[in-house]
């Protein structure tokens, strides 16, 4: 009877924390770090996490897409700034309009980045109050099963 106990006490207690698994947001210069019971998540490790929620699966998929070309207009754009600059201290004559050119690249990844930023943080809420909601919903069936001289307890869910 204390193994069936036992038994009973385990299943409940690995369903409850397997419920329980929320992403965990901290703020981080130019952006958000994200972890999952002491882990560090990447934007592929969302993904896959997000697969159950489709909006929030949706919102990290645009997210990862922001980033990519947040990156591409930002390090294009700071190869121009940082040539002429690179040209002037060698004691050349830079062409300032490359200059020019990559900062305006650099400030149209802003709001690409900004982007990026704010889609993963509601597809984490999103993704988040669905596990909130998922684990009240969690409402667990016991049967008693007599066989012959067995007894056992089922627990549907």
């Amino acid at each position: 009877m204390k193994k069936l106990v036992f038994v009973f006490a385990a299943v409940l207690f690995t369903s409850i924390t397997l419920n329980a698994q929320k992403i965990e947001m901290n703020k981080v210069w130019g952006g958000y770090q994200f972890t999952q019971d002491g882990k560090n998540l990447s934007l592929n490790d969302m993904q896959e996490i997000m697969k159950s929620n489709q909006e929030a699966y949706d919102l990290v998929q645009s997210a990862k897409s922001n980033k990519t070309w947040g990156m591409i207009l930002g390090t294009a754009g700071g190869a121009l700034v940082g040539f002429p600059i690179g040209t002037a201290i060698g004691g050349e004559d830079p062409e300032w309009a490359l200059a020019g050119v990559g900062a305006a690249l650099i400030v149209a990844s802003i709001p690409i980045v900004k982007g990026f930023n704010n889609k993963t943080k509601k597809a984490v809420e999103l993704y988040n109050n669905d596990v909130t909601s998922g684990a009240y919903h969690f409402n667990p069936s016991f049967d008693l099963n007599i066989k012959g001289t067995s007894l056992g307890i089922t627990m549907s869910f």
